[in-house]
């Protein structure tokens, strides 16, 4: 049996949740604490991925709960894709990748994990980081915690958002 030691998730699986509206996304834009949230705006939002690909998986999300880019308002676009820019500017600075994957999944056939709210990943990516253990083993690795990434990442982001007068 393989074993893949994780101390820190413990905090986070034994968390008390609050009641849940059967949207992630609209249970972060709603939650107190947004651990995960790095920046809010006025249309939408940036949080990193719980269950990321790499490190520094964001994703750009709408405030508004709905699940296709033709519903977004003008309003709403301009403000998820001047997001987006400040997501791969940040990740730039913090991580450095070699590139950067960034996407959207309409709909469960094109791979949508979750559907029903519109959301927008970018995922850093450097050469070889789809190594034997993601190729053979079916297991990420990830050197840094969600907080940790988070606390690197919010400062960046605060300093973008000012100097864009978000």
């Amino acid at each position: 049996m393989d074993r893949l030691w994780a101390p820190w998730r413990l905090a986070y699986v034994t968390a008390a949740r609050a009641p849940s509206t059967d949207c992630i996304f609209c249970d972060a834009l709603n939650s107190a604490d947004g651990e995960l949230t790095i920046l809010r705006g006025r249309h939408g939002y940036v949080i990193l991925n719980l269950y990321p690909y790499n490190n520094g998986h964001l994703m750009v999300v709408p405030n508004r709960h709905l699940n296709a880019l033709a519903l977004l308002t003008s309003d709403e676009q301009n403000e998820l894709m001047a997001l987006t820019r400040m997501s791969e500017m940040a990740l730039t600075e913090a991580f450095q990748p070699q590139g950067i994957n960034v996407g959207i999944n309409l709909g469960r056939a094109a791979g949508a994990g979750i559907e029903n709210h519109l959301h927008i990943h970018l995922v850093p990516r450097w050469s070889g980081d789809t190594n034997f253990m993601t190729a053979i083993g079916e297991t990420r690795v990830l050197p840094e915690t969600l907080l940790e990434t988070a606390a690197k990442l919010r400062p960046i982001f605060e300093r973008l958002a000012a100097a864009k007068g978000a």
